[in-house]
């Protein structure tokens, strides 16, 4: 397949080996769509976008859950020119207005069950239409499933110039407004070509099962891109990813290919039904969002014998860019650069760091963004020559895996020392009375001091006795000062839609 190829053509390519009759998604009703059906669906809708007048640049908003509607969007849309922008569609109705405005979007693809949300903010802006999928759109609104189900079955994929819009996701916010971060039709090629097919093996005949959103740059290639590429078989779920919704699943369509984050693979292993899912088919559990704690490695790969493989990756980079391999996995690092990206450590002077010395992750490779839409003073912080500045801490080893120690925000100094919240995280996760920890710095007493929240193992209880013996179990095996002198038992931590803790928030409460 030819990197620069328009992404929605990836769908043309199983009609072209005869496979039109495959499954290629199966929807969270286990209804089967054929590729064929899909390629319909998407020059359908295609279609009729042209002929509604969205041409080549136009942004086009899609407010959607897992459902067949995404891809037909998605593809359809690029498939003219048009450029797609899926967002988080559990925010609030204010955010909808922002990207809208900050987009220039012309269109909103809307889930029928989000209209309470997105509606108003359409009907403030005369010149965006409202396109209704999943259900009856209200007065002045246009039907997307019937477009989907009539029109031109055959359009040809505009052919995108080197430089072309492909698709924008937006960062998360953490650090002030989200921004648009653009991305071209070359960077989706990167992601499969050089991640997806040599480190996770995908292949024509796989099922993939992600429990992360499409509208997440990690679930849209898990679930979209990825299976596309490769002629594989995507396996969608609607609503909340919890642990017995996914279980079925897994039990249901027994996927080669399990794509999922920490916290929800610690949530799994919390299960009393985790011992009755079959697990037999599963060739590989994939993790990202965040640091996945070697506890969980082991916890996980103890009970079902599956390797997951931990990696780092980010909006920007579009998906995983260094990562574990099987057979070859380090619990607790985030492995090696996958081809042709390359990762460097480097110190706040931009030089590079020696092995085992902390700094900042730079990254370069197929698949680097554009650029954040209109934000050129921040294009300038965090591209440099090609690089983007991850805002990650990391440290090499000698054998050249990376390993996360937070955030560059997220350092704590603690009596004039820089300590990494993710050792202390790890260390508490050893003790069989927690099950998760999340650590950040809080003030107390106008001292920097350490604070850990706690998430406690079913029916344990947590009290004074427990918190010292917490405090004693870091020091045992970290540096005396790197010991949380606050801890705070909770039953869940402030969380981003994919399930990444929001640390900002818990340095926010009362120590």
């Amino acid at each position: 397949m030819r990197t620069g190829a328009n992404v929605s053509t990836y769908i043309d390519g199983w009609l072209e080996d005869g496979r039109g009759d495959d499954t290629a998604i199966i929807t969270a009703d286990d209804r089967r769509v054929t590729a064929q059906e899909l390629h319909a669906g998407v020059c359908r809708v295609a279609g009729h976008l042209r002929d509604m007048g969205v041409g080549r640049g136009d942004r086009v908003l899609l407010v959607l859950d897992d459902t067949p509607a995404f891809p037909a969007a998605f593809l359809g849309a690029m498939r003219i020119g048009a450029v797609p922008v899926p967002v988080n569609f559990l925010l609030r109705s204010s955010d909808f207005g922002y990207f809208l405005d900050d987009s220039g979007a012309v269109a909103a693809v809307v889930d029928h069950a989000f209209l309470p949300a997105v509606e108003p903010q359409v009907a403030q802006r005369p010149g965006v239409a409202l396109l209704v999928a999943n259900g009856e759109p209200p007065d002045g609104a246009v039907a997307f499933d019937s477009w989907m189900n009539a029109g031109t079955d055959e359009m040809t994929a505009v052919e995108p110039q080197p430089d072309d819009m492909a698709f924008w996701l937006y960062s998360s916010g953490s650090t002030g407004p989200p921004k648009g971060v653009v991305h071209t039709h070359s960077d989706v090629a990167g992601t499969c070509a050089k991640y997806a097919v040599p480190i996770l093996g995908i292949r024509h005949g796989d099922v993939v099962f992600s429990s992360t959103k499409m509208f997440h740059a990690y679930g849209l290639g898990n679930n979209l891109t990825f299976p596309l590429w490769a002629g594989a078989t995507a396996v969608y779920l609607t609503g909340r990813p919890v642990p017995d919704r996914l279980f079925e699943r897994v039990n249901t369509h027994h996927p080669d290919l399990l794509f999922s984050v920490p916290a929800l693979f610690n949530a799994m292993l919390a299960s009393p039904d985790f011992g009755t899912v079959d697990w037999s088919s599963v060739r590989l559990a994939i993790s990202a969002a965040e640091a996945l704690p070697p506890e969980i490695w082991r916890r996980f790969h103890d009970r079902t014998g599956i390797e997951i493989l931990d990696g780092i990756g980010s909006t920007e980079m579009l998906h995983i860019y260094c990562s574990n391999r099987a057979g070859r996995v380090k619990p607790g690092s985030s492995g090696t650069p996958v081809d042709d990206y390359e990762v460097e450590i480097r110190d706040p002077d931009g030089a590079l760091c020696l092995p085992g010395k902390p700094g900042e992750m730079w990254v370069k490779g197929p698949s680097t963004f554009a650029g954040y839409w209109q934000q050129e003073e921040r294009n300038l912080e965090k591209l440099r020559d090609g690089w983007f500045l991850t805002g990650d801490r990391y440290h090499v080893d000698e054998d050249g895996y990376y390993t996360y120690e937070g955030r560059v925000d997220d350092m704590m100094k603690i009596g004039g020392l820089w300590v990494s919240p993710i050792e202390i995280e790890n260390r508490l996760m050893e003790n069989p009375a927690v099950s998760e920890a999340a650590v950040v710095e809080v003030a107390i007493d106008s001292r920097s001091r350490i604070k850990a929240a706690v998430i406690l193992a079913e029916g344990v209880t947590g009290d004074e006795q427990l918190t010292a013996r917490l405090q004693e179990w870091c020091k045992d095996a970290l540096q005396r000062y790197q010991y949380p002198h606050v801890i705070e038992y909770v039953d869940d931590f402030p969380r981003t839609a994919t399930g990444k803790i929001q640390r900002f928030k818990l340095r926010g409460r009362d120590a």
